[in-house]
């Protein structure tokens, strides 16, 4: 296939391809990948990609979209173009990484604690006290092993050779690992020729690695091999197929609320033979529904008296209760002295710049300036909740203004970036799109893992920045090469 995209001509030429830099000529990390391209069939690859989605509707790879009246369940656009990263960059973003997870889990430790940086001045009192997700039942609480956020996803984005920022902090139950895991294995078994061209770091021990993670923060209520469970909000949630991959993949088992109770001072899970005693719950269910005797009282999705069982030791709840303080977007824009508190270092990732609406002469820039921002709800997430201002219209830009005047401590704006692109494959090519990345990060007493590579999520629509499969983005397969 002689038709490149360097040939093609970038109509996104203002923007840092991750394959052709900024048309100044191919860059190393898709050298072995572009000689392969250029040599294949466009028809075979046409029916690869085909075939990539038979794959993905029979395997049930969907999510569910809420809101809509149509379907709720879609399959997840897969594009057969991997997105590479050299050893070199995958270094620098490890480092970058592993010190933002250890500042966010001290973070946590202290504002449950003696709030030290707020007792220095470094965070406002209010960021924490009028804060929807900190959870007063948490303070003074250590969960077993000191961990309170046992899974991470830091979503990155790229404007250019070497520059990333991080564009959020996942602290509460981030998804997506299984659609890495399964992106992986779809290209493994479609181009075995690429993965014996160039060395590719491996995605799979993940589910291995996770359980192994888990297992480490058993509390001291265990007095055996731990035992671990998925918890589930059930088969209506938009993840419920990841809940169940990943329960299957660390063969344990996959547990709703109504299958707990408190036995013994212990949560134990029902089985054929009696309740059972569980170590360990990986929860994918919010901390508001995840106990009706201490949170929502209406949740039936939850347990009631786990937070009495998690507060006595008696079980290890990952991700811990309150942890989504750390991933609240008016925090965000703190995290530089976050990482520099409670590392000494300064922050090896760059944050997006950004302003709180809550302070009125920000809030005054972001109505004065609307039509060139992004805005998010602080707690918002999947997309949902957001102006893109450049591609709104006015009456979506009108509606914006008139919910940041009534409700300016909701938002947080930033600059429109000028998101980095990688290729996918289209009829006529490879065409630029814009992408973001989720690095999955395991944390335990043992220290922390980072999976090479992640979640790489793309805008599949020409021009568009919103990569969120629940706004139409798809995803590819992301390489890390070795040294």
């Amino acid at each position: 296939m002689r038709q490149t995209q360097n040939q093609q001509g970038q109509s996104q030429s203002q923007c840092f391809d991750e394959m052709w830099g900024r048309n100044d000529g191919l860059r190393e990390p898709y050298g072995k990948f572009n000689e392969w391209f250029a040599e294949e069939d466009p028809a075979r690859l046409r029916a690869k990609q085909r075939e990539a989605e038979e794959v993905f509707r029979l395997t049930g790879i969907t999510f569910n979209v809420y809101g809509r009246e149509e379907a709720a369940e879609r399959l997840i656009p897969f594009d057969i173009v991997p997105r590479i990263i050299s050893g070199r960059e995958w270094t620098k973003l490890e480092r970058g990484i592993e010190q933002r997870v250890r500042a966010i889990n001290a973070f946590l430790h202290d504002i449950y604690h003696r709030q030290e940086i707020v007792r220095a001045g470094r965070l406002p009192a209010e960021m924490i006290s009028k804060n929807a997700a900190f959870i007063p039942e948490m303070i003074g609480v250590t969960p077993p092993g000191g961990i309170y956020t046992h899974i991470v996803g830091i979503d990155l984005v790229r404007t250019g050779d070497d520059d990333f920022f991080v564009l959020e902090d996942n602290a509460r139950t981030p998804s997506g690992v299984s659609y890495m895991l399964e992106n992986r294995e779809t290209m493994l078994r479609m181009f075995p020729e690429l993965f014996s061209q160039n060395r590719v770091q491996p995605v799979s021990d993940y589910p291995r690695e996770l359980h192994r993670s888990l297992s480490a923060c058993a509390p001291n209520a265990t007095t055996d091999t731990p035992v671990v469970a998925v918890m589930t909000p059930g088969i209506y949630n938009s993840a419920y197929y990841e809940h169940s991959f990943l329960a299957d993949k660390m063969g344990v088992e996959l547990v709703e609320g109504s299958d707990l109770r408190v036995v013994d001072g212990r949560i134990a899970m029902r089985t054929t033979q009696g309740y059972k005693a569980i170590d360990v719950i990986y929860r994918r269910i919010d901390d508001d529904y995840l106990d009706p005797l201490n949170f929502n009282p209406e949740s039936a999705l939850g347990v009631p008296g786990i937070m009495d069982v998690y507060r006595a030791g008696g079980i290890t709840i990952a991700n811990a209760p309150g942890t989504g303080i750390a991933d609240d977007k008016a925090i965000y824009s703190y995290m530089p002295d976050i990482v520099e508190f409670y590392t000494g270092e300064k922050a090896i990732l760059q944050n997006v710049p950004t302003w709180r609406c809550s302070d009125p002469s920000s809030l005054q820039y972001v109505l004065d300036n609307l039509a060139d921002l992004v805005v998010k709800e602080v707690h918002g997430s999947g997309g949902y909740g957001m102006l893109i201002g450049p591609t709104a219209s006015k009456k979506e830009i009108a509606e914006f203004r008139d919910k940041l005047k009534s409700r300016p401590g909701n938002y947080i704006a930033q600059p429109t970036l000028s998101l980095s692109t990688v290729p996918i494959f289209t009829k006529s090519g490879l065409a630029p799109r814009h992408v973001d990345l989720r690095p999955f990060v395991l944390v335990s007493p043992d220290g922390i893992k980072i999976t090479p590579g992640g979640l790489t999520r793309v805008a599949l629509k020409k021009g568009s920045l919103v990569v969120n499969s629940s706004q139409g983005g798809g995803t590819k397969d992301t390489w890390v090469l070795g040294d």
